[in-house]
């Protein structure tokens, strides 16, 4: 082995250490969900595939997997629309207007969002019990929205830092307003980094679960990752066969979505590091 190839060998071996840090949980719970017995990896247990488990899931009413299916996917989609339509006029601002303390703003939602979610569940709770929200998708989609916002105006601001300001003088000469130059100019020249926003904050509120844990109190409104986590047997086991069937079932639109558009996440995460 030459000298370049032993200078590799250590990144190559981190690199597939890390590989199989990030995936080998995801292959337990794909085997565990197709095999009949959880303890697969015991001596002389064997793997035996089976579909049960997941039509256990997907038929079996009282688990009420689909409707937290549905639940996860319209906050979280109604959650990253709002975050990003909020996020873009601000990064917008930032990143255009000459307006004094506008690096205080990125830097205050940065704190605001590092504040636990633990302390803040407590007077969230207080709060939509007053307005009559619990267990209500707003109860969800406001506190949501407001966790996702700071990731997204990080990610857009620098994404729009990026856009010449050529395009914004050229829309002001041709008679559009800032609003109009956003939507007409700015939009649809930062679309991938407004997708690859959207589709972050979206993954981001599909796994969420403290809040929805406090929030939410039956199937008409709690997600997937509570209702996952409810799961219990007749007697008060763990099904752990339709608990790493409906976790597959969860994860596999996320996953899709991630490979589908993963030149456009790239794009769009990468761009604004890169002055052009």
């Amino acid at each position: 082995m030459n000298g370049e190839g032993r200078t590799r060998l250590p990144y190559l071996a981190a690199a597939a250490a890390m590989t199989a840090y990030c995936i080998g949980p995801i292959v337990f719970m794909a085997l565990t969900a197709v095999s009949r017995r959880p303890d697969f990896l015991s001596p002389g247990a064997g793997l035996e595939f089976t579909a049960a488990h997941f039509l256990e899931v997907l038929r079996t009413k009282s688990l009420h997997f689909l409707e937290y299916f549905r639940n996860s996917l319209v906050v979280s989609a109604v959650s990253a629309a709002l975050s990003v339509s909020v996020a873009a006029p601000a990064a917008y601002a930032i990143t255009r207007l000459e307006v004094p303390g506008r690096t205080a703003v990125l830097f205050s939602a940065l704190a605001v969002s590092m504040f636990p979610q633990v302390s803040l569940v407590g007077y969230l709770f207080r709060l939509m019990t007053s307005l009559g929200w619990i267990n209500t998708y707003a109860a969800l989609v406001l506190p949501y929205t407001a966790w996702i916002l700071p990731l997204s105006l990080w990610i857009l601001t620098s994404y729009f830092s990026s856009v010449p300001r050529d395009l914004d003088r050229a829309a002001l000469i041709d008679g559009c307003g800032p609003l109009e130059a956003l939507r007409k100019v700015i939009v649809p020249v930062a679309a991938p980094g407004i997708f690859s926003t959207a589709l972050l904050a979206f993954i981001f509120a599909f796994n969420e679960l403290l809040f929805a844990l406090m929030l939410t109190t039956d199937h008409h409104a709690r997600t997937i990752p509570v209702g996952v986590a409810l799961f219990e047997g007749l007697h008060g086991e763990i099904p752990w066969g339709a608990v790493m069937a409906a976790a597959t079932l969860s994860t596999a639109p996320v996953v899709a979505l991630t490979l589908l558009f993963q030149r456009r996440i790239i794009q769009g995460l990468t761009r604004g590091a890169v002055k052009e």
